[in-house]
């Protein structure tokens, strides 16, 4: 049953989260103390000296904000609207549920969780310069007021519960082991975090739904095509420092969160759905990564058998 449901359960979270979109959305504050508490399982596994800024970060955020920049000017003379929801999708952070995803696939949580921070700390400053340049959102902050408003968001779902791992570890290291023993949950906890963000970003959709459909189409797909290059060409950059998967889920699997409402407070609003769909796309990847991890390990124990 337990392999089942790790092989199905993130499927079977969206299609949930799609089916009861109304109730879900309203469940979206919960969102991030869900976030909060899979962080403070997986940072347990996490030293301070681990934290560190390489040349893998840098070449990672090169892309993330050359690359976006680039994708932004390519597509303008197209649609203004299809260029800011592919930007966004590059733009943004790193999901602080990356982490969890990567110690499930096998790969470096320390290397996950350090570029997760910096990506998520460096938006806070890039982001509000970069997006209000290219404006079009009905409400423009002021750049020290929406740094502080991503800060804040930011702030207490990725470093309060590091925090609270190290200090666990130097005030009780038996209850801090428990906690280490317990990295499953964060997979269940990604589940549930995944269901109400998928029912959120259908409610979104429902309540915006003027009848055409021919940019919501392009959208979609450029969403996709930027998740799948997003995983891939990480991957093949982690290959180069032995980070395969850390590369894959720091560029691939980004805090739609965080850029839905970055889009919603400087962008045109219906590029919300960039990232909207993003977070469909990268979920289908996570969960084909996973199941194709439990079954490489399936024939493995068959063949030792």
């Amino acid at each position: 049953m337990k392999k089942y449901l790790e092989k199905y359960l993130l499927p079977i979270a969206m299609v949930i989260g799609i089916s009861f979109h109304k109730q879900l959305a309203l469940l979206s504050p919960a969102i991030p103390w869900l976030l909060a508490v899979m962080l403070f399982i997986t940072y347990s596994r996490v030293s301070w000296s681990d934290i560190k800024i390489t040349k893998f970060q840098y070449i990672l955020l090169a892309i993330q904000y050359v690359g976006s920049v680039l994708l932004y000017l390519a597509l303008r003379p197209f649609d203004e609207v299809l260029a800011q929801a592919a930007m966004i999708c590059v733009l943004t952070a790193t999901a602080t549920s990356a982490p969890v995803v990567a110690g499930i696939l096998g790969g470096s949580i320390a290397a996950t969780a350090a570029y997760s921070i910096i990506s998520n700390l460096s938006v806070a400053f890039v982001g509000p310069l970069f997006l209000s340049a290219i404006g079009g959102g009905e409400e423009t902050l002021p750049f020290f007021t929406a740094f502080w408003m991503i800060l804040r968001r930011v702030m207490p779902v990725l470093v309060l519960p590091f925090v609270g791992a190290i200090l666990l570890q130097k005030i009780s290291p038996a209850a801090h082991r428990k906690v280490q023993n317990a990295q499953i949950l964060t997979f269940y906890l990604w589940a549930a975090s995944l269901t109400v963000v998928v029912g959120n970003v259908t409610q979104f959709v429902v309540l915006h739904d003027d009848g055409n459909y021919t940019l919501e189409i392009y959208i979609a797909i450029a969403a996709m095509v930027i998740c799948l290059l997003q995983f891939s060409g990480g991957r093949a950059i982690g290959k180069r420092f032995g980070r395969t998967v850390a590369g894959g889920q720091g560029l691939g699997q980004k805090n739609t969160i965080l850029a839905i409402w970055l889009t919603q407070t400087y962008l045109n609003p219906l590029a919300t759905l960039g990232p909207g769909m993003y977070v469909i796309w990268q979920n289908i990847v996570n969960s084909w990564q996973i199941w194709n991890k439990e079954r490489n390990a399936e024939v493995n124990r068959e063949k030792q058998l």
